[in-house]
């Protein structure tokens, strides 16, 4: 267990470096680590990816938390915006949640890397929207928020990969967009959490997983990355100001891309 938690603490200060330099919630690289941790460990197959989407999604709890209290000091995050795709996003997560858990876990695996893929591309490509419109009304804030959080809840990722491009499109502000996304991404992040416990607690109280878990949140690992990842964003955040970002999006992107199919590679061979 001790070299185990060694290596969760070692993967929460690598993803809180890549949150707070790329302003990520870190599941792209989580889950397919995570993944990759837990079959080297012989979880149960069966159970392997929703663990370690679960996990990760508990990890975005508090990452998330210190992205948007940086991003409300520069007073960043449009509330309104925020109120109205919440309830949406809250129903979309849990719904989503729901169906993840009762997919298999190879063909969960398949979607997480295509998923991935595709916003890999849209960062290597630099692909952004044009903005052409304004945000839609309540019915329809409602309705992109159940589609960004059922996704991000299928794939384990704060939704800032969905969200900001769904309000620059609407003319939003990049700086204000990037803002909204991270509060954005908290309750995507708790309902997602609470679905998956909720969804795997059958399944820990039959004793089909391993110990330490609460539903399908694996609590050593999460522990580990959550206090390694809270102490090295800061440091992320000031690299930030000195890197080439845009490079940096570029490497990451090409890590996902490796992570996601090194992690198909393990589960299929």
């Amino acid at each position: 267990m001790n070299e185990w938690l060694i290596a969760y603490l070692a993967l929460g200060t690598f993803t809180g470096l890549l949150a707070g330099l790329l302003g990520v919630g870190g599941g792209g690289v989580l889950v397919p680590l995570l993944a990759m941790m837990f079959a080297v460990q012989n979880f149960a197959d069966a159970h392997l990816m929703h663990l370690a989407l679960g996990t990760s999604m508990a990890t975005i709890v508090f990452t998330s938390i210190s992205s948007f209290r940086a991003h409300h000091k520069h007073g960043a995050v449009l509330w309104p915006v925020v109120k109205a795709i919440a309830p949406g996003i809250v129903l979309g997560t849990l719904v989503g949640a729901q169906i993840a858990t009762h997919i298999p876990t190879r063909p969960l695996a398949l979607f997480f890397a295509a998923f991935m893929s595709y916003t890999a591309m849209q960062m290597l490509l630099d692909i952004k929207p044009k903005p052409s419109r304004n945000l839609p009304g309540a019915a329809g804030m409602f309705g992109v928020g159940a589609a960004i959080g059922g996704i991000s809840s299928l794939v384990a990722i704060g939704g800032g990969g969905l969200s900001v491009p769904f309000m620059t499109w609407c003319n939003v502000k990049i700086q204000h967009a990037i803002g909204t996304s991270s509060a954005i991404g908290f309750p995507i992040a708790v309902a997602g959490s609470v679905g998956y416990m909720v969804n795997g607690y059958a399944t820990m109280q039959q004793g089909s997983l391993p110990a330490g878990s609460f539903g399908f949140i694996y609590m050593p690992a999460l522990t580990g990355t959550v206090l390694a990842s809270v102490i090295a964003a800061p440091y992320g955040a000031k690299l930030a100001h000195k890197l080439p970002v845009g490079v940096l999006k570029k490497m990451f992107a090409c890590l996902v891309l490796m992570l996601a199919f090194k992690m198909l590679h393990l589960l299929f061979a």
